[in-house]
């Protein structure tokens, strides 16, 4: 299979690729400033994502069967901020957490489309539990843009699994990236981890697993489902 994979240069984004690349398939990675065999894409940027679909679509020799959702931002803004810091904090996180997803979501569907019958694509969108459960005072657009991104996957399965086109997400809770680490050294990991019934936090290889199985053997039926790899720190 022919890949795209956003947000590929650590964490999860990187455990997927490697997953995916181990079991043959060509896959495109990207990062926001590129490096190595990583495309850049700075999704802050709103011509980007098309950008990075025409690169990307040129290095895999014009096909792309799936297209992996995974690049993201986690910013903290207080909700005492000024107008103009909360807003710019807002259309940062939306702008690169969802709308980004979704013009590349766009492109992969019209190309998909395009193809024979017998070619359906895929889409992978990795979202979070915070999509569902919320996140903290300081994280509303982060759980704000997850939920997006989770109704959008909803609305893709729906309106074009009768085309052969296939998509889900992914839900974690904390994993071990750079982000996390982040968070949970500001927020106290002992409770944090106390809200994991698991006991861990989870691996980016865990997560990367669960992508290559969306990406390439998750059965047709399955389409539109939302799978949480959280430790059971948020069930539903």
């Amino acid at each position: 299979m022919h890949i795209l994979i956003t947000g590929a240069s650590r964490g999860i984004g990187k455990a997927a690729l490697d997953a995916l690349r181990a079991e043959g398939h060509r896959v495109i990675g990207s990062s926001t400033s590129g490096g190595g065999d990583l495309l850049a894409a700075d999704f802050t940027d709103p011509a980007a994502p098309r950008r990075l679909w025409e690169e990307a679509f040129a290095a895999l020799d014009q096909r792309i069967d799936v297209l992996v959702n995974n690049a993201g931002v986690f910013e903290a803004v207080d909700d005492n901020a000024s107008d103009a810091d909360w807003h710019a904090a807002w259309g940062r996180t939306l702008q690169v957490n969802l709308q980004a997803s979704a013009d590349l979501c766009r492109l992969a569907i019209a190309h998909f489309r395009s193809r024979p019958e017998d070619a359906p694509g895929r889409i992978v969108n990795v979202a979070s539990r915070a999509a569902y459960r919320g996140d903290s005072p300081r994280h509303w657009h982060y759980a704000a843009a997850k939920a997006g991104m989770v109704a959008m996957t909803k609305s893709i399965a729906r309106g074009y699994a009768h085309e052969g086109i296939l998509a889900f997400a992914v839900c974690p809770g904390f994993t071990m990236t750079g982000m996390a680490e982040d968070y949970l050294a500001s927020r106290g990991g002992a409770q944090l981890l106390a809200d994991i019934p698991l006991g861990k936090v989870a691996e980016p290889a865990e997560i990367g697993e669960t992508i290559r199985w969306l990406a390439t053997t998750a059965p047709a039926s399955a389409t539109g489902a939302i799978l949480d790899v959280n430790g059971a720190s948020f069930v539903r």
